[in-house]
């Protein structure tokens, strides 16, 4: 056996190296061997900022702002609820529903003799997205029957880019007449036929922008084109139909002076999948019931629902 004071130093030498084996990583020593304690919140800032609290307060955002991408990227989900629209219409849904009840028959003008019947079906691809493109310039300010019939007049002759060059102003009025502006039209539809012609090897262009470049080519055309010569839904169509039952309807937050209001007015807040069918519901809803004078409300099923109706 040792002496007392041999047994006294084993016994701090045992202290010691158990204290330095039980130290957490990270863990270390002052100057003068005295053993670090954990920083408290107070203290970091004194530790040379290596871990201050304005860093903790700024990686919350930052988690969250990880989340949000990654939510936002996964398809169906995390999106559709930063679309949920401010506003909506009240009501819409169920005169929607009503809307398409009363147009079950598909038996209005513009469906029997709308742009997407008017092509020859029969005609080279390029060919029949120019005859869908005339035929909407054809359209404006025009009865569906009237265009109808202008369209098979210019058809019986061979209607194509080239066509129409060569066709002399005279001729070509009396082919599109009685259409509404058809003096201009003659002059619309010989400069943009010619620009085909020069710039798109005699098809059509394949963007909004570049159609409504077009002589004669309105937002409403270029949008209805998209859809029936290209198969792309680019935006809503409003012509004066959808924008007077839009703001019968108060489809709009507030009331609208013109087509093209109504249409951003509508991409607000209508659900995209809507959108290209809105155009041939509400325009034949109001060639047949919600008519420019002397709407039929007696008939119609949103009777009760309708501001306009109401007099509201």
């Amino acid at each position: 056996t040792g002496s007392p004071q041999e047994s006294s130093m084993n016994a701090l030498s045992t202290r010691m190296v158990t204290r330095s084996r039980t130290r957490g990583p990270g863990t270390g020593s002052r100057a003068g061997g005295e053993e670090s304690a954990p920083l408290g919140r107070g203290e970091a800032a004194a530790e040379g900022g290596k871990c201050h609290s304005p860093v903790k307060r700024q990686r919350k955002p930052h988690r969250l702002h990880v989340a949000y991408e990654a939510s936002d990227g996964e398809k169906g989900e995390g999106t559709e609820p930063l679309k949920v629209p401010v506003w909506e219409p009240q009501d819409w849904q169920q005169q929607l529903v009503n809307i398409r009840t009363m147009r079950s028959k598909k038996d209005a003008p513009v469906d029997q003799l709308g742009a997407e019947h008017c092509y020859d079906p029969g005609a080279p691809p390029k060919v029949r997205r120019y005859q869908v493109l005339l035929s909407l310039m054809l359209s404006s300010q025009t009865k569906d029957q009237v265009t109808a019939g202008a369209m098979q007049r210019l058809r019986a002759r061979g209607l194509t880019v080239d066509s129409i060059l060569q066709t002399d102003d005279s001729t070509l009025g009396k082919l599109i007449y009685p259409v509404g502006f058809w003096r201009n039209k003659v002059k619309y539809i010989k400069q943009t036929s010619a620009i085909l012609q020069q710039r798109y090897g005699g098809d059509i262009p394949a963007s909004v922008a570049e159609l409504v470049a077009l002589p004669g080519v309105g937002p409403k055309m270029a949008h209805l084109a998209m859809a029936v010569a290209w198969g792309t839904v680019s935006g809503i169509a409003v012509d004066t139909h959808v924008h007077r039952i839009a703001n019968r309807l108060r489809w709009t937050k507030k009331a609208t002076k013109s087509p093209e209001e109504t249409r951003a007015a509508l991409e607000e807040w209508l659900p995209r999948e809507l959108w290209s069918e809105i155009n041939g519901l509400l325009v034949g809803f109001g060639q047949q019931t919600c008519l420019p004078m002397h709407p039929r409300c007696q008939a119609c099923l949103n009777q009760s629902l309708c501001p306009a109706a109401r007099g509201l």
